[in-house]
């Protein structure tokens, strides 16, 4: 539970010290969330010279969820990351080598990244077949049936749809454009 807590604070401080150090244009202030709520609370924001007052709410109000995320998250490992870790050894241990040393990892480390690039011959040779197949179909278009145009077309959209989501999550999960 104490770990939790600490890492927890470290990331309090550490996003303070990001929020404190934006240069001299940007000042902190106190910011009051409501009068009407049972409890007030008070949340540090920056004024930025020519930005609205409801985008540092915003800005303050997310990083305070991060924070609340961060702790949960933080609290939630210290309490259960150690059933979970020894749960997992467990359930994989054909797969652990002995003994577990970093010469070890580092020999296996070794081993997958050099059959990997000794593997490259044999994916090359699938890509051209693969493609000679994709020439061919195409030469063969007129006597292309209904399920493999289908085929197609689904894989096409899927493409389309995967390029779609890449670009919603590179705008920062927005619909409309990117945050500039």
């Amino acid at each position: 539970m104490h770990m939790g807590w600490v890492v927890c604070m470290g990331l309090i401080q550490v996003m303070g010290c990001i929020w404190s150090t934006h240069g001299p244009k940007r000042a902190q202030t106190k910011l009051k969330i409501g009068k009407d709520e049972k409890k007030r609370r008070h949340i540090t924001r920056l004024r930025v010279k020519g930005e609205s007052e409801r985008d540092h709410y915003l800005m303050a109000s997310k990083l305070h969820q991060l924070l609340s995320k961060a702790c949960q998250a933080s609290q939630f490992v210290a309490k259960h990351g150690t059933n979970y870790y020894r749960q997992l050894l467990e359930q994989n241990k054909q797969y652990i080598q002995e003994p577990p040393t970093v010469e070890k990892c580092n020999l296996l480390a070794k081993q997958l990244f050099y059959t990997r690039l000794a593997s490259i011959p044999g994916r090359t040779e699938s890509f051209w077949k693969e493609l000679d197949y994709a020439k061919n179909l195409w030469k063969n278009r007129k006597e292309l049936k209904v399920e493999d145009a289908g085929i197609a077309a689904l894989f096409g959209l899927e493409c389309f749809a995967w390029y779609c989501a890449g670009e919603i999550v590179g705008r920062g999960f927005t619909f409309t454009g990117y945050y500039v």
